[in-house]
This record gives structure tokens, sequence and C-alpha cells, in this order.
């Protein structure tokens, strides 16, 4: 019976009505939910051990987000890293690609610059702007979604015509 359950496609209905109830619970527990915080976290620990006290002369690792290793979101971020991982490599679909052009390298670099600057502007990232903000039918959500689709699709054109043209 659970097996069956996985096989087929929920209605999109009850899924949303799901991922609301789920979110809220989410949201009294622990409060806002970001995905970003364990990768910024790790990023202030890798940077903390390559630069030692001289970290704390930046305002944000000082004041905003100083480095912990027992932060929490680390390991939820590090158990998506793994479980996509794992569910790749079960489904026989994991393979690495390296790109094969510098104008790639430059692209994707960019794109990934772009996309942290993004976070850090807004405080909170892309997948808690989906799964937190627009269940629960914030406007701000909804908004966002409009520019990440927006700005996805203006991206791969650009990405198309750099590498294309």
């Amino acid at each position: 019976m659970p097996s069956e359950f996985f096989k087929k496609t929920l209605d999109p209905v009850i899924a949303l009505a799901a991922i609301a109830v789920l979110d809220i619970f989410l949201f009294l527990m622990i409060g806002a939910f970001t995905v970003g915080g364990g990768e910024t976290m790790m990023t202030g620990l890798i940077a903390e051990a390559a630069m030692g006290d001289d970290l704390q002369r930046l305002p944000f690792w000082n004041l905003v987000f100083e480095p912990d290793p027992t932060y929490w979101k680390i390991y939820i971020s590090l158990g998506m890293l793994f479980g996509a991982f794992v569910s790749a490599v079960l489904s026989k679909e994991f393979y690495i690609r390296m790109p094969r052009r510098l104008s790639e390298w430059v692209l994707i670099t960019i794109g990934g610059l772009l996309m942290g600057i993004g976070i850090r502007l807004a405080f909170v990232c892309n997948v808690s702007t989906f799964f937190g903000m627009t269940p629960e039918m914030n406007m701000g959500g909804y908004l966002a979604i409009s520019g990440i689709l927006a700005g996805a699709w203006v991206g791969s054109l650009i990405y198309k015509k750099i590498l294309e043209g």
C-alpha cells in the first residue's frame, strides 16, 4: 500500500494544502525557515578558519551572523545535499558534468554570485520564499516567485545567446 502511494501523482490542491498545514506547524515550532542560513553559516566557518580573527572586522560576521558550528541549519543543508546525492545515485541519474568552455564557467559564477547577493539582500532564500510565504498566501511570496521565474527566463535567454552566439 505505501509503495502505491508514492507511484501516483498527488492532486495539487491536496499537496499544497498539506504543505500549508505543515508550514504552519513548522512556523509555530521554530519560526521562519530558511535554507540559505545553513550555507551562509558554512561559508562563515570556512572564512573564519581561513581568516581567523580578521573575520570579526566585517560587520556581517560580527553583528548579524556570527559563525557557530552548532547552528542547526547547517545540518539541514548537509542532509538535503546528502539525500539528493543518494537519490540520484540510486536512480542511476548521477553523473558529473564539467562545463567545457570558459564562457560557461563565467555565466555559472555570475549566476551563483547574483543568487547569493539576492539571498543576502532579502535575508531569505528562494526555498523558504516558495514553501514558506506562498502557502501562507503572503503577497511577498508571490512577488518573489514572479521575480525568480522572470529572472530564470531572462538568464536562460542570455545563457543561450552567449553559448550559441
